[in-house]
């Protein structure tokens, strides 16, 4: 199986080559642009202003060297390398604006045509070459000012070779993300340069056939990623509009996705903005995910039940997303997480319960860690994982999530006091004989989040597997661990005599954690993991410990959010979920 991998792996890296090559050898005319492109993408003015001062901040992995030439920085890894030829610095330096920023613009630029340009080296993947060729094209006229005849003839002759080297290599990029991002760099050239225009149908049909078979009826990608279905539905909304003001018709199935997916994304949107962060999807870019909906103008509501396997439930200030579904399988599992039944609680603009994210700009170690279990909110039994990685592919380099949970059936519903979800999961039944089911209760002001984890051996089958990891344990239990991360700008403490902890967020809102008292309560070190940091970030997790002794074993613990009393004085008993009911 990995053997085949790499087979293939090396065929489509060959094809690219070739077809580079050939795009390079080309020869060229001087086109120009049917229209005045309208740039999209939006940039950041901090990373922008970093990078002229020769912070070169990339996959993790920042290079300092002031008045360098982009393309003779020394590459820390393969993903430094690729977000360099991908062009989306390009955005920060037009979020700059100034002439600074245009002149290191324009020299990267055409140092890239004079280095790369006729399809030698790196970045001419599929994928690379359509998120370069939207960059190029939405900053145009901000690379372009200025210029001299053939510095603009190289750059619409290099514009030309990648088309065409995309028009021949779309379909050489992996589904879902890579391809779409390939497809509509390929319609935004064919739609924006002057005798390119035969290759934007075959590709917005292409396009509209990416979305029908991908994007699924739940709104969401085989890979689960959140932030990576923001991104394929912000090119999606990008060539809509491309193709709209060309006088171009969408295709149903276009349109169709995006309709699906608007209403994922709010399911998925926390209070505060960002992205729930799930299955190596970050929190987005800040700002970006209410961007993008505001511009696809998609009215559709939330649907009921789940979307793309997260359930939601929402309440006053507070919000709560749940990964209550089987992890991806196949080569959608070789970023996942074994994050089943795993949650995040935002209050306001503050993030209160998170999972620690994905660690792979932090090396592969840390990628690793990112995706077991005890990196997620969630419980995690006798060290084991609800999921486990498979042998690492000897062509990527990456280990898919296999073995993991087959069956996860949910409720979702109203309790006396508010919402309710309950669900669970059989990861755990061939190591242990245990189901892990999970209810949680919201109340309708949003300030209270009663929890309940119960591991139950149900079967005959099971409850004779749990005898043997008994006996195997010498009838001492089944360690479990239940655990709560927590944000790294939460100020947390364990008080009331250790039966009890308080949470202190920036907005001066108070939040308390409390258990039933059969298990053991502890506060430990904890990480965040974030994509565009130097290294981890310090965090701290609330743990609550203790061991199955019999077939059925529940455990039930609180979150609430404390008032003000008419003093000033904040009271952390009130708006406690009753645990003895």
């Amino acid at each position: 199986m990995s053997g085949t991998r790499s087979f293939a792996t090396r065929k489509v890296q060959f094809l690219n080559r070739w077809h580079a090559s050939r795009a390079g050898r080309m020869k060229t005319r001087a086109v120009g642009f049917v229209s005045s492109p309208e740039p999209r993408t939006i940039g950041s003015f901090a990373r922008g202003r970093q990078l002229m001062a020769g912070n070169f901040l990339f996959a993790g992995h920042l290079v300092e060297q002031k008045d360098a030439e982009i393309w003779d920085l020394p590459l820390p890894n393969a993903e430094f390398g690729q977000e360099l030829h991908g062009f989306a610095w390009l955005d920060d330096l037009a979020a700059v604006g100034d002439m600074p920023a245009r002149t290191a613009a324009q020299t990267w630029l055409w140092s890239w045509i004079e280095h790369y340009g006729r399809g030698r080296g790196a970045g001419w993947t599929p994928d690379l070459t359509g998120r370069r060729l939207i960059r190029w094209i939405n900053h145009a006229i901000f690379v372009l000012r200025g210029t001299e005849p053939d510095q603009s003839h190289a750059f619409y002759g290099s514009l030309f070779r990648q088309t065409h080297f995309l028009s021949r290599r779309w379909h050489g990029a992996a589904p879902g993300l890579p391809r779409i991002e390939a497809l509509c760099g390929l319609i935004y050239a064919g739609l924006a340069l002057e005798g390119m225009e035969s290759v934007a149908q075959p590709a917005v049909r292409a396009l509209a056939r990416e979305c029908r078979i991908r994007i699924d009826e739940q709104g969401g990608l085989p890979t689960r990623n959140p932030e990576e279905l923001l991104e394929v539905f912000t090119l999606l909304s990008w060539t809509a509009a491309a193709l709209d003001e060309a006088g171009h018709a969408i295709p149903d199935d276009h349109t169709a996705a995006i309709e699906r997916i608007a209403p994922t994304l709010r399911t998925l949107r926390h209070a505060d903005g960002g992205l729930a962060r799930f299955h190596g999807g970050g929190r987005g870019a800040e700002g970006w995910l209410d961007h993008a909906l505001a511009q696809a103008r998609v009215r559709n509501s939330q649907p009921d039940g789940l979307s793309m396997g997260y359930a939601r439930l929402s309440a006053g200030r507070t919000s709560v997303v749940v990964d209550a579904s089987v992890p991806p399988s196949g080569a959608a599992s070789y970023n996942a997480h074994a994050s089943t039944l795993a949650f995040e609680l935002t209050s306001g603009r503050r993030p209160l319960i998170v999972n620690c994210g994905s660690g792979r700009t932090f090396g592969p170690e840390w990628r690793r860690a990112g995706r077991a279990t005890p990196s997620h909110s969630t419980l995690s039994l006798d060290g084991y994982s609800s999921a486990r990685l498979g042998e690492q592919d000897a062509g990527t380099g990456r280990e898919p999530l296999i073995e993991g949970p087959t069956r996860v059936p949910i409720e979702i519903g109203h309790a006396s006091d508010g919402l309710c979800f309950q669900s669970g999961h059989n990861g755990f039944v061939p190591t242990h004989g245990l189901t892990h089911a999970r209810t949680l209760e919201m109340t309708f002001d949003g300030r209270g989040l009663a929890g309940e984890d119960m591991l139950l051996a149900l079967e005959d089958g099971e409850k004779r597997r749990f005898d043997r990891t008994m006996d195997a344990a010498g009838l001492s239990g089944i360690a479990f661990d239940i655990r709560f991360h927590l944000h790294p700008e939460v100020d947390v403490t364990i008080d009331l005599g250790g039966a009890a902890v308080s949470m202190a967020l920036k907005s001066g809102e108070i939040w308390v954690f409390r258990h039933d008292g059969t298990q053991k309560l502890s506060l430990e070190p904890s990480v965040y993991l974030e994509t565009g940091r130097l290294k981890p970030r310090g965090s701290n997790q609330i743990v609550l410990s203790g061991r199955a002794m019999s077939y059925a074993t529940r455990i039930r613990w609180s979150l609430s959010k404390a008032q003000e009393t008419a003093i000033g004085v904040r009271d952390l008993s009130l708006d406690t979920p009753d645990l003895t009911e």
